[in-house]
């Protein structure tokens, strides 16, 4: 229940704000605090908990990029399919932490986001993350997405340690193909 609060936070604070309309591939960055029923029973920030704050996060980047209201009018669902997170660092009861989002890549089937949990000037979390839109279940284009946002460059060059999922994905699709 307490996301679904944070949830409707967020996009109070977004719509109070509105902060101005930022380039797609820039970072966003939000603040959260540990409440004690995200933590485990070892008194901690409980690991499921990252995935859902991650959740927040996207919406935070859609709605700084503008995307958000484009989204929610043409009814596209973003679905993730693959989520890749390494903990390094603890993060305690009632502890700040900012997570930070980024719209890395995209190809022709999913948009790559990077997202790193920061809290005393430290790392404690790092993930990647892919996914798509999806209309009544078929796949809305990543070049239509991305012509939503106003953006109107090439896809940055994926990092190294992403190729493996982009391969992957082509692998899957041309055996689909060819069967």
């Amino acid at each position: 229940m307490n996301l679904y609060l944070r949830l409707l936070s967020l996009l109070l604070r977004l719509w109070i704000q509105q902060p101005p309309r930022r380039d797609m591939l820039e970072e966003s960055r939000v603040a959260f605090r540990v409440l004690p029923n995200d933590c485990d029973i070892n008194f901690h920030m409980n690991n499921g908990r990252y995935l859902s704050f991650m959740d927040l996060g996207r919406v935070h980047l859609m709605a700084q990029s503008g995307l958000l209201p484009v989204i929610l009018k043409q009814g596209w669902m973003p679905v993730l399919t693959a989520a890749e997170i390494n903990f390094i660092r603890s993060i305690a009861p009632l502890q700040k932490f900012e997570l930070v989002t980024r719209l890395v890549s995209w190809d022709d089937k999913y948009f790559y986001i990077e997202q790193k949990f920061e809290s005393r000037g430290a790392l404690c979390a790092h993930a990647y993350v892919k996914g798509l839109f999806l209309l009544k279940g078929a796949k809305v284009s990543n070049a239509e997405v991305v012509a939503a946002s106003g953006y109107a460059g090439a896809p940055p060059p994926l990092p190294e340690e992403l190729r493996l999922w982009a391969e992957l994905g082509n692998a899957k699709k041309q055996r689909a193909t060819e069967n």
